[in-house]
């Protein structure tokens, strides 16, 4: 696919977790198979894997096609959110209200595979990421992490070439006058404050900052790293 073709196809406004045409929902099924490794290496050995997924939603899990399906009663997903979630399907999923950098989130439970797909850019500050990163490591043996890469050229948020790398007063003024992404135009400047502020793109050093003992790699799109996702126990 051409750079112009690919920029235009994400500049469409749509669910990227419900529309399976999209492109953010073509590359997250794609990177399900490094999802599915991890689920598979723990039903190798036992007959449920219970997962936390921070940020998470049940619609997310949609890229898992009939997979959750046909795993039913053997996969059960934990959903944490800041916000209430409502779940479809109580047999595989709950919802718990809690924030994913909170270190007294689940003590003393564990799980089989902590999940996150673009959950750390959206945390805060550096040190509620460390501790994002400190609470996928605690809660489980496995763990999948995926991130925006801050040094691809695309923003994918507000889905405008180099975003990202001007400084944090120009994007307010920016999104306080233009509808950028995902995001309507906000007139009121601390909310545009606020929304800048949550979403905050990292790259592969930060990464291994945050998951010191995570196996690193680039999802890559036209030669380009679009994606940092970090891994512990794919091979276990």
């Amino acid at each position: 696919m051409q750079l112009a073709a690919y920029l235009g196809a994400l500049r469409r406004r749509s669910d990227p977790y419900v529309d399976s045409s999209s492109l953010e929902f073509q590359f997250r099924a794609r990177r399900f198979a490094r999802i599915r490794s991890l689920i598979d290496s723990v039903l190798a050995n036992q007959q449920r894997c219970e997962i936390v997924d921070l940020g998470g939603t049940e619609s997310y899990w949609s890229i898992a096609g009939d997979y959750l399906d046909r795993q039913q009663g053997r996969i059960f997903v934990t959903l944490v959110n800041p916000e209430p979630q409502v779940v479809t399907r109580p047999g595989q999923f709950r919802a718990v209200r809690g924030s994913a950098s909170d270190l007294d989130l689940f003590q003393g439970q564990r799980f089989d595979l902590a999940h996150s797909n673009s959950v750390i850019e959206h945390v805060g500050s550096r040190d509620k990421m460390r501790a994002f990163g400190r609470n996928m490591r605690r809660l489980a043996p496995r763990y999948y992490c995926q991130t925006p890469n801050y040094w691809f050229p695309y923003e994918p948020h507000f889905r405008t070439l180099g975003f990202q790398y001007l400084p944090k007063a120009v994007r307010v003024a920016l999104l306080r006058r233009f509808a950028l992404g995902f995001f309507d135009r906000i007139e009121d400047v601390e909310e545009a404050r606020d929304v800048v502020g949550h979403h905050d793109l990292i790259g592969k050093r930060q990464m291994a900052e945050f998951l010191p003992d995570a196996d690193i790699v680039f999802e890559t799109v036209m030669g380009l790293n679009k994606s940092v996702i970090a891994t512990r126990g794919l091979n276990a």
